[in-house]
């Protein structure tokens, strides 16, 4: 018999967890207790809200279902390994959809890991190759959970940061927000040494270290991290607005199209549409992925994605001439 009721609660928490009706006599059986015990502890778990539905009966059943919030889940060492190995792989190369949120989850998960668990999440991701889409770096899993804990819990952040000339430095930040483009990882932060807001590519981050000292947040000039990237990128040359018209419906196109590069909207009588975004991606990239559609299209600007277009062009019609 559990008389350990916190115990018994989360044994009972993971059992209910398994998407199945579990009838009362069988929770009682598997715990070791009445069925009276059960019931006791089924309202303690409400209480602590989670959302466990009873069915009425001889063998009345009990079920965990949604809720209008997300208790916390019990996991378990399977579970938690599958979870972990999976947001490293995702979040290690900015996939579309893998956002700022996903990497605070895995920094919450993997501060609670277990020893012997972190040591076979790091064994099956360095026996795995992950196959990704587009061309942006990977990022070790451990710099961005790092950085995410320090965004989350207010605390200065000190690396050593190498720029794109290759110049070398150590910065002292207060960490604001991670921003993922869909193929790169940034990290939008108060740069105390300068003391300027700062924007800085993950993937040129390396020894992160939280130093312990908490701040208060600062006011971002945009209100918004990720309009902040987008306007700093636009001042380094870095980002595009984009804008193509495609010589079909935007539902078609949509469907073909990267979730990354926006969605396209309907133009004139529907027949057409046109896709208005600012991209960091590579305008080599952009322009060979806007030819793979399968749909005509006729780019208005940037200039230079026009010219990328053209010389594309050039080289396919010269791969195939006097045949």
């Amino acid at each position: 018999m559990t008389t350990d009721t916190p115990a018994r609660l989360l044994t009972l928490l993971s059992l209910l967890q398994t998407p199945r009706e579990w009838p009362g006599g069988e929770l009682a059986e598997r715990l070791g207790v009445s069925r009276r015990t059960v019931r006791r502890d089924i309202d303690r778990l409400r209480e602590l809200g989670y959302p466990v539905r009873a069915t009425m009966g001889a063998d009345g059943g009990y079920r965990l279902v949604a809720g209008k919030a997300m208790p916390p889940l019990v996991l378990d060492d399977e579970e938690a390994v599958a979870i972990a190995v999976g947001l490293r792989a995702g979040a290690g190369h900015a996939l579309a959809g893998v956002d700022e949120a996903s990497v605070r989850a895995l920094a919450k998960l993997e501060q609670v890991l277990p020893a012997r668990l972190r040591h076979r999440v790091s064994t099956l991701q360095a026996a795995t190759t992950p196959l990704t889409s587009g061309d942006g770096p990977s990022i070790a899993p451990g710099t961005l959970t790092a950085m995410a804990s320090t965004v989350a819990g207010r605390e200065r952040l000190r690396f050593a940061y190498r720029a794109g000339d290759g110049t070398a430095s150590r910065r002292l930040t207060e960490p604001y927000r991670l921003v993922s483009t869909g193929q790169r990882w940034y990290l939008v932060a108060y740069d105390l040494d300068r003391e300027d807001w700062r924007t800085f590519r993950v993937d040129r981050v390396s020894e992160p270290l939280a130093t312990g000292t908490r701040f208060t947040p600062r006011e971002l000039p945009t209100g918004s991290a990720a309009e902040f990237l987008r306007r700093s990128m636009r001042g380094r040359g870095d980002a595009y607005d984009l804008e193509v018209v495609f010589a079909a419906p935007a539902e078609a196109v949509a469907a073909r199209l990267p979730g990354r590069l926006g969605v396209p909207e309907p133009e004139g009588d529907g027949g057409s549409c046109v896709l208005r975004v600012t991209t960091s991606d590579s305008l080599d990239w952009t322009a060979v992925r806007l030819a793979m559609l399968g749909v005509d299209f006729r780019v208005r600007r940037p200039p230079e994605l026009v010219a990328r277009i053209r010389g594309l062009a050039a080289r396919l019609s010269g791969a195939v001439d006097g045949e």
